[in-house]
């Protein structure tokens, strides 16, 4: 087999990277850079100290800060105005997976017009779009490296997911300490979300050597400090172990795929308004559990980069001890479950099979090791939700 592999062409990672933020800016030929995030950051006072460091470089930045967290396509509408009053020559996404998602999308939109909805899955966009320039603040999401984004159909409540080369950043400016002042509840979702890329990343049926191999690397680096970045933020040396871990999951997602655990997760972040890590941590332990005899030795694999099992450990051990491990790790992280985090039974009940059908018609369940039908789908939610 023959992999398809995509990347950034440029990446900067490290602490202090992204004071060479302009410095890469203006090395890719750019001048005039949207700047897009959210109203925290822009509160905070990064966003400006990120323009400042743009002008700095001879640019002419411009600001957006109206992103919201799991980006709908009314919200982009705004963006897009900035975007085009501006004249933008490109696009930076400063901050979680949302503003990263969303500059992806206002990259295509600007120059393409049309309706997100247009450029879903199944199809594949290639181009063009302006230059995506990713500055991620959380070790989660992997956007900064990926050929993908995920919006909300503001009309019917679909997550969408919307892949192509046309959406790969071509630089990102990878810097840990952006995560210093992340809180705990962030942190555990956004690492559990990475974990969970590189999870499926490794048992997909796209997987290939090249992905494979940063897979398993993520894999051991969350297993080794995620509870360690839980207890203590201030831990600099677990925060740039799973910022960089975050990357690779990211990469190795985007050169292979994510599978049924994102394939169900996008309807409850779109009906629930349920954390995209959240939702997946909700559902990681139960989907692995299903998944499992299908790809038994992979698995077993991911036990043992995480550390759960060990080399004297058989296949079929080894891969039971990764799910029981998933299953501690959310309760050390206090992920809560459906009921617990507030969401009515009868909605959650009546919504399930919408859900699934969602989930199916994302396409992400097809690259699962065990293909459900819609009906085992609804079980899975079903299992989950107490």
């Amino acid at each position: 087999m023959v992999a398809s592999l995509s990347l950034p062409r440029i990446l900067r990672v490290g602490g202090g990277a992204v004071g060479e933020l302009g410095e890469v800016v203006a090395g890719l030929g750019l001048r005039r850079p949207l700047l897009v995030t959210d109203a925290f950051l822009s509160g905070t006072g990064a966003a400006e100290r990120l323009m400042a460091t743009l002008r700095d470089a001879g640019l002419q930045p411009c600001l957006f800060a109206g992103t919201v967290p799991d980006p709908t396509t009314d919200s982009l509408g705004a963006g897009l105005t900035v975007l085009r009053e501006h004249r933008a020559d490109s696009v930076i996404g400063f901050g979680g997976g949302s503003p990263v998602d969303t500059a992806k999308a206002l990259a295509l939109l600007g120059v393409q017009g049309g309706r997100m909805r247009d450029y879903k899955a199944p199809h594949t966009n290639l181009g063009p779009a302006l230059a995506v320039i990713a500055v991620p603040t959380t070790a989660g999401s992997g956007s900064e490296a990926t050929q993908f984004t995920i919006v909300t159909d503001s009309a019917t409540d679909e997550k969408m997911l919307c892949s192509g080369p046309a959406f790969l950043p071509v630089a990102a400016v990878v810097d840990f300490e952006l995560t210093l002042s992340m809180p705990s509840r962030l942190t555990a979702d956004t690492g559990i979300d990475a974990l969970t890329h590189a999870v499926e990343a490794y048992v997909s049926r796209k997987a290939n050597p090249f992905s494979d191999g940063l897979a398993l690397n993520a894999i051991r680096t969350i297993g080794r400090h995620l509870r360690r970045v839980y207890a203590d933020g201030a831990d600099t040396e677990a925060r740039e172990a799973m910022m960089l871990a975050a990357t690779q999951a990211g990469i190795a997602f985007s050169n292979s795929s994510v599978a049924l655990v994102h394939g169900m997760s996008r309807p409850i972040g779109a009906h629930f308004h349920v954390a995209h890590g959240l939702s997946n941590a909700m559902l990681f332990p139960a989907v692995t559990a299903f998944s499992v005899p299908a790809a038994e030795s992979r698995y077993a694999d991911c036990a043992r980069a995480l550390g759960a099992a060990t080399d004297g450990d058989s296949d079929a051990v080894a891969a039971e001890k990764f799910v029981e491990a998933l299953r501690v790790l959310c309760q050390d992280l206090e992920v809560p479950t459906p009921r617990a985090h507030g969401i009515d039974e009868d909605e959650w009940l009546r919504l399930s099979p919408l859900m699934a059908q969602q989930a199916l018609a994302s396409g992400s369940p097809a690259n699962n090791p065990a293909v459900p039908t819609v009906d085992e789908i609804q079980d899975l939610y079903a299992q989950i939700y107490a």
